[in-house]
């Protein structure tokens, strides 16, 4: 039986840009449906599961999974061919690209980036290399090199010495063992003030909430849990992150294999998840603690899992007390893990997908081989 089909391990600036694209791109575009594909199989998720998660064909999925492979990113977008003949030869196209990248003042311009107007009056105006443009041709150029005006963003690499193998770890312990991989992680902080989202309304009448955002409850922690192999979640809010609590959402995820055999939990590197009485339990009941590498918990499989929640329960909602609100989770839970595979939960786990993994914009984290 061939073997099957699965994206290559994303780099750093793969993950960030699907994250990006899929959190911020149109719904329904092509390029976020392709990101979708590509991020859910660098995690593991069958084609079949992909196939149902974006309504697509297998073989469509299988032909975006190898075009990833083979051309990277460029997969995203179709080649589309035709048009008129180019005015603007390859060199003058490289030197627009080169002066868009580069900052004005590096140039001897008094500011400090470029707008469309200032950016076709240097290249005309510059004596070494002449380029006359309208500012809608220079927008598209940039456009079609993926170019694009954007805020500045700062960013931060993980320095765990064992990255590399606990990303290693997780990928083969969610790839051999699903039907005995967990994972944990906190959700929050939980406030009690008017969320806004979403909802049906009389166009020109959105609902409305109260403009009160006074936090006077104080806040609370949901404790998650996720079963990757029967695909159920559940958990219990706390009012703080301590590892008296981890290690109760530990018992129960034990509870749920009671066969004594290993399980593998996969959870972040903070503080309150490896105590030593955590390390201590775990090693005398066959528990595997998978930490994620610092600055890399992106790769919990449970972070796409709150994005229903966020949406579904806290987003357009008013809750009273966090009594109303615990109640409403777990209300929530037991509807979700009943309709595990509702197109509005996977819809909402894309985009707290996206969300989650923006700051790294990544889901694995070698970077492939200059061969490859």
């Amino acid at each position: 039986m061939a073997e099957p089909v699965r994206a290559r391990r994303l780099t750093d600036h793969e993950g960030q840009t699907l994250q990006r694209l899929v959190r911020r791109g149109k719904h329904g575009s092509i390029r976020v449906r392709r990101a979708l594909i590509i991020m859910a199989s660098a995690s593991g998720t069958p084609v079949p599961a992909i196939a149902q998660l974006v309504a697509a064909d297998e073989d469509t999925v299988r032909d975006v999974i190898h075009a990833f492979n083979d051309r990277g990113l460029d997969a995203l977008d179709p080649k589309w061919a035709g048009g008129r003949p180019r005015l603007i030869t390859s060199d003058d196209e490289a030197f627009i690209i080169a002066t868009a990248r580069t900052r004005p003042e590096k140039l001897g311009r008094p500011f400090t980036h470029w707008s469309l107007r200032k950016l076709a009056g240097y290249l005309e105006g510059n004596p070494a290399h002449r380029v006359r443009i309208g500012r809608e041709r220079l927008r598209q150029i940039l456009h079609h090199h993926k170019i694009s005006f954007q805020r500045t963003r700062t960013w931060k690499e993980s320095a765990d010495p064992d990255r590399e193998a606990k990303l290693n770890r997780i990928e083969e312990v969610t790839t051999r063992f699903p039907t005995r991989c967990f994972a944990f992680d906190q959700f929050g902080p939980l406030s009690i003030r008017p969320c806004h989202g979403t909802g049906w309304a009389q166009r020109g009448r959105p609902d409305r909430l109260p403009a009160t955002y006074r936090r006077t409850h104080g806040i609370r922690y949901f404790h998650g849990c996720y079963s990757l192999g029967d695909d159920l979640l559940w958990g219990v809010t706390r009012t703080r992150k301590g590892g008296d609590h981890t290690l109760a959402a530990l018992k129960s995820i034990r509870a749920a294999r009671p066969d004594g055999a290993p399980i593998y939990v996969i959870l972040d590197n903070l503080s309150a998840n490896k105590t030593p009485a955590i390390r201590a339990w775990a090693a005398a009941n066959k528990v595997e603690l998978c930490l994620t590498p610092t600055y890399a918990s992106w790769a919990n499989p449970i972070e796409a899992q709150f994005g229903p929640l966020r949406s579904f329960v806290m987003g357009n909602s008013n809750h009273p007390n966090h009594t109303v609100l615990a109640r409403k989770l777990q209300a929530y839970l037991r509807w979700r893990n009943a309709n595990a595979r509702h197109p509005d939960v996977l819809a909402a786990q894309r985009r707290e997908r996206a969300r989650i993994r923006s700051e790294k914009q990544r889901r694995w984290g070698r970077p492939a081989n200059e061969a490859a």
